[in-house]
């Protein structure tokens, strides 16, 4: 029997249907027309004789065989992304196009602190950067569409090659009166859990903070969690609390309201921010360069 090969372009179509559920999404994303993916997937199924979606109006659901196809679809275009990235840099480091997710507790803090001296370093570097969530963001590594993941340890990093690039201590920001004669580092067991604000659920910094502090039954009001930094900072400045900020945010300014006091937590505690990739990607040697230039570029600022 002749076989007939799926080409990459339709396993890309295929992994872009999977993660956004929405055929315009997954064509906007695939820079074709919607009509083209839907062709292109119409293709696909014709080409493997079977059906992998089911299409009506509302909902996009992979069959038994489609959720199957694209698993192996994702490995493929993994192998074939890294495939590519073996001819990448082989003369010159750092040049074209590198996909880099930041999470969003480390983007804005850091990024415009550290990337003049990576564009300084590398201007023949096509950084693309695209900010997630620590799950979305190693999810999207291991599947191939990032090259490298800026993140905050600990966190699972099963898989993958680890570069830590700085410790970032945590520091408790609390308004005047709060504490009574605040000392100058406060120990964990002094935080008050019925005023303590954290991020909600989903943002790896809120078990980084349980964890560093050592008080992993600490627990937030439930009734007041922020979305990122800036909300906890301004929901302590609206006397709603006391929350834990990372140093890498107070050196970028994150504490606008001058009338806020911020005392380091003692016992080292602290989050690791690090560069992770691929365990055997070809490129790890460039990823390493990456890493030093963000550290240097960090220090200069």
């Amino acid at each position: 029997m002749t076989a007939f090969l799926p080409t990459l372009k339709q396993l890309q179509y295929l992994t872009a249907l999977h993660i956004h559920g929405h055929f315009g999404r997954a064509a906007e994303t695939c820079f074709v027309t919607q009509s083209t993916l839907s062709a292109g997937l119409a293709e696909l199924e014709s080409l493997l004789g079977v059906r992998l979606v089911e299409r009506n109006r509302r909902v996009v659901r992979f069959t038994p065989m489609g959720e199957r196809v694209v698993s192996k679809a994702y490995v493929v275009l993994r192998e074939a992304d890294e495939l590519a990235g073996l001819t990448v840099g082989g003369d010159k480091p750092l040049s074209g196009p590198l996909r880099l997710g930041v999470i969003p507790t480390i983007a804005p803090y850091l990024l415009p602190r550290a990337l003049p001296k990576v564009r300084a370093d590398w201007p023949d570097l096509k950084l693309h950067l695209r900010e997630e969530m620590s799950g979305p963001a190693t999810e999207a590594l291991a599947r191939g569409m990032l090259d490298m993941v800026l993140l905050a340890l600990p966190w699972d990093t099963a898989g993958l090659s680890v570069m830590p690039l700085f410790d970032d201590p945590f520091f408790l920001v609390f308004r005047p009166g709060d504490l009574p004669d605040p000392p100058p580092a406060v120990a964990p067991d002094a935080i008050d859990p019925h005023h303590l604000l954290l991020l909600e659920d989903g943002h790896c910094l809120k078990e980084q903070v349980l964890s560093a502090c050592g008080r992993p039954e600490l627990r937030a009001d439930p009734a007041h969690r922020g979305t990122s930094l800036v909300t906890l900072v301004e929901m302590v400045a609206g006397g709603l609390g006391q929350t834990l900020v990372p140093k890498l945010a107070l050196d970028a300014g994150i504490l606008t309201h001058g009338n806020l006091i911020a005392r380091p937590v003692s016992g080292n505690a602290a989050r690791t921010v690090s560069l992770v990739w691929r365990q055997g990607s070809p490129r790890e040697a460039e990823f390493r360069l990456m890493g030093e230039s963000l550290v240097a570029g960090l220090a200069l600022s």
